[in-house]
């Protein structure tokens, strides 16, 4: 796939779930809408900064096995400027956590990793999980 197809596929991507969550909190029901509100309280800076929070997202995301996640935990994670060496340690923790069925996912990471470093990709919107 060409770098210009892989842009289109991501920009497609967060376009459906920017549009997917304004059509879901659209309707009358609280539970939903509490949910996605207790997610993006969550990662706001408290006792913890963002920037380890989204790191701790990154790596519950790897272990979970969420590709969806993965991605949007590593933009996020960019946004919180955390560096390469730091998002690799973080890597490694989901690797020793979750073992190595987490592998398929560390090299989906490390390529969107990639792309987003050379500008293939743009940051994720707002905090607005999965």
């Amino acid at each position: 796939m060409s770098g210009g197809d892989e842009a289109d596929r991501v920009r497609a991507f967060s376009e459906f779930r920017q549009r997917m969550n304004q059509r879901i909190l659209a309707e009358d029901n609280q539970v939903v809408r509490r949910f996605f509100a207790l997610d993006t309280q969550t990662y706001r800076a408290g006792a913890l900064d963002v920037k380890t929070k989204e790191l701790m997202g990154l790596v519950a995301s790897m272990v979970l096995r969420c590709d969806d996640c993965i991605s949007y935990h590593v933009a996020q994670c960019r946004e919180a400027g955390v560096n390469r060496d730091e998002m690799f340690e973080a890597f490694s923790v989901a690797l020793v956590v979750g073992g190595s069925i987490v592998i398929p996912h560390l090299r989906r990471a490390v390529d969107f990793l990639d792309r987003l470093e050379s500008g293939v990709v743009g940051a994720a919107p707002a905090h607005d999980h999965g």
